[in-house]
């Protein structure tokens, strides 16, 4: 692991031709694309941007220029998840050589990266997929659709308070989702664009997604890094999504939920292995 110099720790953003916003951060001779979770997507602003960086600070000590890269502005109602893998495939065959080193796609993005994988094996040397699986919960639809439904209207104040119901489910908790809702609207999402219809599309996509049918048909080894109290993603059904793909390394973070194991500092250490031994 080398050193990460401060001018690769200062971001770089930008909008793609096609309409796809990024942020990156270091200059190595190997390329990460990072597809980030959803419904909606952002280039991550301020505290966020923080957690991101930091999150990656171990690719960037491997030699990786990490970019992080929006779904495509403008999409059309009927863009299916599906659709969004083939934007990300277009955009790495574009602005990529054709190729990225290492995708890690984390929970939307997750589903994204199943039919990236499934769709476009050639495209990445190494996949990653954190934090998702095959369908989402019942619970994790019910909840998402009113935090797209919140962002769309504008109202972050209100979203803030449903995001905090990711870290604190449950009737017990709700006044200190009320309490820390603020906070998180301040931190989190303050300043960040979602565009109203691209939100409402994902959120659409996620709803009827099951990706059962297309995962035997990913001829790529692909690693699956899960938690065991995961609630948008149950552990069975993330066991099942193992078991549909013909080679995949599943690793489990005991007792970790969907946030926790999402900003585990193993995460990286993880995958770094894994493409390491791949």
């Amino acid at each position: 692991m080398g050193r990460v110099s401060t001018a690769d720790r200062e971001p770089r953003k930008g909008t793609f031709a096609n309409g796809m916003e990024y942020v990156t951060w270091g200059s190595g001779s190997k390329t990460l694309l990072f597809i980030q979770g959803g419904p909606g997507s952002t280039v991550p602003k301020g505290m966020l941007r923080g957690i991101y960086r930091r999150q990656f600070d171990l690719f960037l000590q491997a030699g990786y220029a990490v970019w992080v890269v929006t779904r495509r502005r403008g999409m059309p109602p009927e863009h299916t998840i599906a659709d969004m893998a083939d934007d990300y495939a277009q955009l790495i065959a574009e602005q990529f050589g054709g190729r990225v080193d290492l995708v890690v796609a984390e929970s939307f993005g997750g589903m994204v990266g199943q039919y990236l994988a499934a769709r476009h094996p050639d495209v990445f040397g190494h996949i990653a997929l954190v934090v998702t699986a095959a369908e989402l919960s019942d619970w994790g639809k019910d909840v998402d659709a009113r935090m797209a439904t919140a962002l769309a209207a504008g109202d972050p104040r209100g979203a803030g308070t449903i995001f905090a119901e990711y870290m604190f489910p449950g009737r017990r908790t709700w006044w200190l989702r009320r309490l820390i809702g603020p906070i998180i609207t301040r931190r989190l999402l303050s300043g960040s664009a979602f565009p109203a219809q691209d939100v409402l599309t994902e959120v659409k996509g996620e709803m009827t997604f099951d990706s059962r049918a297309v995962l035997p048909l990913i001829r790529r080894p692909v690693l699956l890094i899960c938690g065991t109290t995961d609630l948008f993603f149950r552990r069975d059904t993330a066991a099942e999504t193992a078991g549909l793909i013909p080679d995949c390394t599943l690793v489990w973070y005991e007792g970790k939920g969907h946030f926790r194991a999402a900003s585990s500092g193993r995460m990286a250490r993880d995958v770094l292995a894994y493409a390491g031994r791949s």
